[in-house]
């Protein structure tokens, strides 16, 4: 169940798209919950083990200070979670079987946007404070996760993040109308206010090198995420006019912040628009792009169209496989599906431009012994596509090449990602968390990582006897 503004109105700002459910909505969808036999909504589907049906009854019998101490107990960041994660739990709903699913990602936003509102969401300061030094490299979900629980474990968490503020992919990689910029300063204000320092503008291998990060810290967890483009290396990936998707989104937000003028080569306005990917990232460029004024907006996917109800080998509870269109794609374009580009062409009154894509149709074949289909041309099917602008969403390869990684001793693996043990563990006192290590993934998955790198930490080094310290105040601690 989604209810999103309409389309006329959202189209003019970047405001948040969802709304709220209506009382008596919530309430239905969580009777629905109650009856069900045996759940495998936290067990199956959700990465954090949130307690959904317990969370639920709570919810439904008005006990929301309860819903909200269960819904924090598994996870530190829900109103994240509860605006951007795709709802795997969901996906796992026994009423999903043979009806909508119980909305519980809604029902988690309600549980803790009424708590912020009550004043019932503080900062909890640790009970004890160690005089064990961490650095976390990097801000987005998966440092700010591993920060937090080792500050509660009662470590000295100091955490260095390259842009302006913190939130990583959070903050400069999803636009504003779907996770606002509010929120996010919300909770790094709270981390900060819990003891937490940030230092912000500092490149790790640029302005701080692995040597200092050993010479002052007791352990080292790296967090840089998985930012690398993967790139289409085609005849005119030169002209201009073509950008990665991240770059695109990244300037809009700093834009919408006030943080930097938006360069003229993102302004959509009046533009013909091509978005090659079909994941989330490539429909929150539509829907970015639709609110600066483009012409027009397509989007190519190499992939099949997905069925609309789940394949047969892809049963319940397991996540279904099936088409998703994002309140973006409600706002218009084009979609299409087993489309390649093949060439970038170059506008003839602007040679050094892009104007226009060739495209051709691909099939999905399966050559005897191959474990997975390949993409091969269909001849005869060439077409183009005019275009101003193209944008490239089609993912993330592994983690940008930093010179840290040899310093500390971390080695690569042949997909780039950074090595360690199913805890984290990447050398002494060096830990690697979320998609540095994993791989490029989801939001909620890189927040389960965090708390379990960080959790591994803890039980190697954090077992000493704590000196019990005050509280301190986030002017002292939040530094930018």
């Amino acid at each position: 169940m989604k209810r999103y503004r309409p389309v006329v109105e959202r189209l003019n700002d970047f405001n948040p798209v969802e709304l709220r459910l209506a009382p008596e909505e919530l309430a239905t969808c969580l009777k629905q919950c109650q009856d069900c036999g045996i759940p495998f909504c936290h067990a199956v589907g959700c990465p954090l083990g949130n307690a959904i049906p317990e969370i639920n009854a709570q919810a439904l019998t008005g006990r929301w200070r309860s819903a909200l101490a269960t819904l924090l107990d598994t996870n530190p960041f829900p109103e994240f979670t509860a605006r951007i994660c795709p709802a795997l739990c969901e996906g796992s709903c026994v009423q999903g079987l043979n009806a909508e699913a119980v909305p519980c990602r809604q029902v988690e936003k309600e549980v803790i946007e009424r708590g912020f509102a009550a004043g019932a969401v503080r900062p909890q300061y640790p009970a004890k404070r160690l005089g064990f030094k961490v650095a976390v490299v990097g801000a987005g979900p998966a440092g700010l996760a591993a920060a937090w629980r080792l500050n509660q474990d009662g470590a000295i968490v100091t955490v260095f993040e390259r842009d302006a503020n913190p939130g990583g992919f959070l903050r400069y990689g999803i636009p504003d109308f779907k996770l606002e910029r509010e929120v996010i300063e919300r909770r790094v204000e709270m981390l900060a206010l819990e003891g937490i320092t940030f230092e912000c503008g500092v490149e790790i291998g640029r302005d701080i090198s692995g040597r200092y990060l050993q010479n002052k810290f007791d352990a080292i967890v790296i967090a840089l995420g998985s930012r690398q483009n993967r790139d289409l290396p085609v005849p005119g990936r030169h002209l201009d006019g073509i950008h990665f998707a991240v770059d695109y989104l990244s300037a809009l937000n700093r834009m919408n912040a006030r943080e930097a003028s938006l360069p003229l080569k993102y302004d959509t306005l009046g533009r013909r628009v091509v978005v090659i990917g079909g994941g989330d990232t490539g429909a929150d460029c539509i829907g970015s792009a639709w609110r600066q004024g483009a012409q027009s907006v397509t989007q190519l996917e190499i992939l099949p169209e997905p069925p609309t109800s789940r394949p047969a080998g892809n049963p319940w509870p397991e996540w279904p496989r099936i088409r998703r269109d994002s309140s973006s794609h409600e706002e218009g374009g084009i979609r299409l599906w087993n489309v390649q580009t093949e060439e970038f062409m170059a506008d003839p009154a602007r040679p050094n431009h892009i104007g226009s894509l060739r495209t051709s149709t691909v099939e999905w074949v399966r050559d005897e012994g191959d474990r997975r289909p390949k993409p091969q041309k269909v001849q005869g099917s060439e077409k183009d596509i005019p275009a101003d602008m193209v944008l490239l969403a089609m993912g993330f390869t592994g983690p940008e090449e930093n010179p840290v990684f040899k310093e500390l001793e971390i080695r690569q693996n042949s997909q780039g990602l950074l090595e360690r043990d199913n805890q984290g563990r990447a050398g002494l006192r060096t830990y690697v968390a979320g998609d540095a290590g994993s791989g490029p993934g989801l939001v909620v998955r890189a927040i389960a990582d965090g708390l379990k790198v960080a959790g591994a930490l803890r039980d190697d080094y954090l077992k000493t006897p704590a000196l019990r310290l005050p509280p301190l105040s986030s002017k002292y601690v939040f530094k930018l």
